[in-house]
């Protein structure tokens, strides 16, 4: 959403004027997409050099960092921006005592990178990154094999091997390979190629929902107050929204925004961003609370979850045992209860239970979360949020049965889930793929979550909004930088929609917002209802002074672009300013170079009419104008155009 300049300074303090008028906000095109990826694996093994030389940046930036040679804390980097799409990067410490951190880095991001070290091989936290990457759903990703300039040739393909036996079986059996040298930059290009090719091809998060935003670091920069990062999960937000913090409840609004230190004026979902909050200290947030536009989110202490646990599990989970849970970026104690079994130890599949939680966390159905041994420190497990309502329930059989049909979903929630993926259905794709009966299913697309269109497709509202709101920005943004045009050719409005929803789908919602008066439609051209072509507000005197001297030299005019140059319009304009000049009705061309000011093209047509009969010949007309050949012949086939006239052989005839 383009935004003047001038008006944002209005709408702030002098200080944060003076901050933000030395760099112009960064307006990020509507179609762009976001990708974070990860660096995870064991310590040392030179995840956070391969972030620098991928990025150039050093992530490390504590003292302690840099003393012990070991990262502690997130570390962040911008890794490319090509307009298409924005990669960050997020470096994870791989000391088993930094773990928390590690999980709060992963936790969302979109592809992996498994750094191994080619002198060691897989080590014992690689195997448990793996473990909690497959518990979070990460399954895209590429193995970088570091530190390949201090083995022998013959030595990496042991390594290749050592991890290849590692991955079978798991989802990141098929990840490719990549040899790389933080230090000599010996395969870097090829690693960087590679991560920008495999995110072009994936889908990025929803940008669409609601603004969600789990926080990972809290501070202060002096003179500016609060500041939260972390990664935008789903949605967008823009600065001077108003915001909440869960499970707090605090409003807030977002005074600034950054993206790897640069101003933003919005941030998408999958960006990693840092957000300069009013309204609230840095003591009053942590790691693990939620920044949210919306209340809808859950705020719970019971959740009803489906878990996998690790392989060769070292201790036994019993009932009530207790555990720490890592939810998004939340680390919070609590106690794990089954209702059919006393205790856990050896189990392939899921297994349906309940967390009860010491603090009160923010969830979603589907979220992802990992499952600590507070003491002795272990992994146990990982699996999604069922319902993040969890009731009070007893121990038998009948209780899993009923965690498992929620597990499968409401039937309004199959619903939602197909038409998430496909965007828009007909009747019998959605029985077919929601196995529900015809009446059931017709009775849940009664609801206002779901829209029919074209009397016989089926989509979610949501969709139907987002594109109004996709729609409504481009048009918003297209005027800001055109005020003269009359508004973006339908076709090109579709083309550039449709690369995300049904043409159909688009045509609708584009049709709707018309009958509603949000949008206009003129011939092929589309605005926004309210909107009306008008010359940049700085350019009107120099545009009303360039008219006034078309005016003085009535009919024996000069090239319309010497009119246009003697103003000191730049030549950019030109072309806008004609033809908004011409639609307007300020100025009638005779030809591509020689326009009249509007009032005297109508006297010249009134003295013409009133000093001829029914019809005229050329040599009439130059006897009643008084001009040569180069106006008079284009004036009359105007006239022609513009149908006044009809040409019949050497005369004309009124029309």
């Amino acid at each position: 959403m383009c935004i003047e300049h001038d008006e944002i300074l209005k709408r702030r303090s002098f200080r944060d004027r003076l901050i933000f008028s030395e760099k112009i906000k960064k307006v990020e095109p509507l179609n762009k997409r976001f990708f974070t990826i990860g660096m995870a694996g064991h310590i040392d093994h030179g995840k956070t050099s391969l972030t620098k030389a991928l990025t150039n940046v050093d992530t490390d930036r504590l003292k302690e960092e840099k003393e012990r040679q070991i990262s502690i804390e997130l570390g962040f980097a911008p890794l490319y921006d090509d307009g298409e799409i924005q990669i960050s990067v997020i470096d994870v410490p791989g000391h088993e005592r930094f773990i928390r951190q590690m999980i709060a880095g992963v936790a969302g991001i979109d592809l992996v990178i498994l750094v191994v070290a080619a002198d060691e091989g897989v080590m014992p936290q690689t195997q448990e990154h793996l473990d909690i990457l497959g518990f979070l759903g990460i399954s895209n990703g590429i193995v970088a094999i570091t530190k390949i300039d201090r083995v022998e040739e013959e030595f990496i393909d042991l390594v290749k091997d050592d991890i290849l036996e590692e991955l079978k079986g798991t989802v990141f059996e098929n990840f490719p390979f990549v040899l790389v040298d933080s230090l000599s930059k010996k395969g870097i290009d090829e690693l960087k190629s590679l991560i920008i090719h495999t995110l072009k091809k994936q889908e990025t998060r929803d940008a669409k929902g609601s603004f969600r935003l789990p926080i990972d670091q809290v501070f202060t920069v002096k003179g500016q107050g609060t500041v939260v990062r972390g990664t935008v999960y789903e949605g967008t937000v823009e600065e001077g929204q108003s915001l909440i913090i869960l499970p707090k409840g605090i409003e807030v609004r977002a005074r600034q925004i950054q993206v790897h230190h640069q101003p933003a004026e919005k941030v998408f979902a999958g960006q990693r961003a840092a957000i300069n909050l009013s309204g609230v200290s840095k003591e009053d947030l942590e790691r693990g609370d939620v920044l949210v536009t919306s209340e809808h989110f859950t705020v719970t202490k019971t959740i009803d979850v489906a878990i996998r646990i690790v392989e060769n599990l070292e201790y036994e989970v019993k009932q009530r045992t207790l555990i720490k849970c890592h939810i998004c970026t939340a680390e919070v104690m609590g106690r794990i209860v089954f209702f059919d079994r006393n205790e856990l130890k050896e189990e392939k599949g899921e297994v349906l239970c309940q967390l009860l939680l010491d603090e009160e966390i923010v969830a979603k159905r589907g979220d992802r979360f990992i499952l600590r041994r507070p003491s002795p420190q272990e992994t146990i497990g990982g699996g999604w949020v069922i319902d993040p309502n969890g009731k009070q329930y007893r121990f038998r059989m009948k209780t899993v049965e009923e965690l498992e049909k929620k597990k499968e979903g409401t039937p309004k929630e199959r619903v939602i889930r197909v038409l998430t993926e496909s965007i828009s259905a007909g009747l019998q794709e959605l029985l077919k793929e929601t196995s529900l009966d015809e009446e059931t299913l017709i009775h849940v697309l009664e609801d206002e979550t779901f829209v029919i269109y074209n009397g016989k497709e089926y989509t979610l509202a949501s969709f139907v909004n987002a594109i109004e709101d996709e729609i409504y920005g481009r048009l918003k943004e297209f005027h800001a930088v055109s005020p003269m045009k009359q508004g973006v050719n339908k076709a090109e409005l579709l083309h550039m929609l449709q690369k995300t929803y049904p043409r159909t789908l688009i045509k609708h919602v584009l049709e709707r917002g018309v009958e509603s008066g949000l949008f206009g439609r003129r011939g092929q051209f589309v605005f926004l209802g309210e909107f009306v072509p008008h010359i940049p507000e700085n350019w009107q005197n120099r545009v009303e002074n360039m008219l006034e001297e078309l005016k003085t030299d009535g009919l024996k005019v000069r090239y319309l672009t010497d009119y246009i140059a003697g103003a000191g319009i730049p030549d950019s304009l030109a072309e806008d300013l004609k033809k908004h000049l011409e639609e307007q009705g300020f100025i009638v061309p005779l030809d591509d170079h020689y326009y009249w000011h509007s009032g005297h093209f109508k006297e010249a047509v009134k003295r013409l009419k009133e000093h001829t009969g029914t019809d005229f010949e050329i040599g009439d007309a130059k006897e009643v104008l008084n001009l040569s050949r180069k106006y008079m012949i284009p004036f009359l086939e105007r006239l022609d155009a513009l149908g006044f006239t009809k040409r019949v052989e050497n005369k004309r005839i009124w029309q």
